[in-house]
């Protein structure tokens, strides 16, 4: 089992710069891929960025290429999402994830535990 707790959501302008975390109880979360989603309002939750067991694969949604930077430290059992150059748009509930296959996936369907959220709100 593992339980996840996001925070470092906030308000922020437009070209602004955020940093959530993910804190993960287990003792297995070094062998866990970890994810960050997010829910806009009145749209489905979508991925955003995942990173392997080990730190050394990433992927990306194209929508925050070059403005977003997954990370993680398995010593701390942490994960983060560096967001910078945010627009209005990533305005959303941001969610970190678990996958204990341990592999970046993109899909939400291949993690098996999630946070609470924190809300990022972006404005122009």
């Amino acid at each position: 089992q593992v339980q996840l707790v996001e925070s470092g959501g906030g308000l922020v302008q437009a070209g602004g710069s955020l940093r959530l975390s993910c804190a993960a109880s287990g003792r297995t979360f070094s062998s866990y891929a970890m994810g960050w989603f997010r829910q806009a309002p009145g749209k489905e939750r979508e991925f955003v960025a995942d990173i392997n067991w080990s730190g050394d694969s990433t992927t990306y949604a194209d929508s925050v290429k070059g403005r977003f930077t997954i990370s993680r430290d398995n010593a701390k059992k942490m994960a983060y999402l560096q967001m910078n150059s945010l627009k209005p748009e990533d305005t959303a509930v941001y969610y970190c994830a678990a996958n204990s296959r341990g592999q970046v996936a993109g899909r939400q369907g291949e993690y098996d535990y999630w946070g609470q959220g924190t809300q990022v709100t972006v404005s122009s």
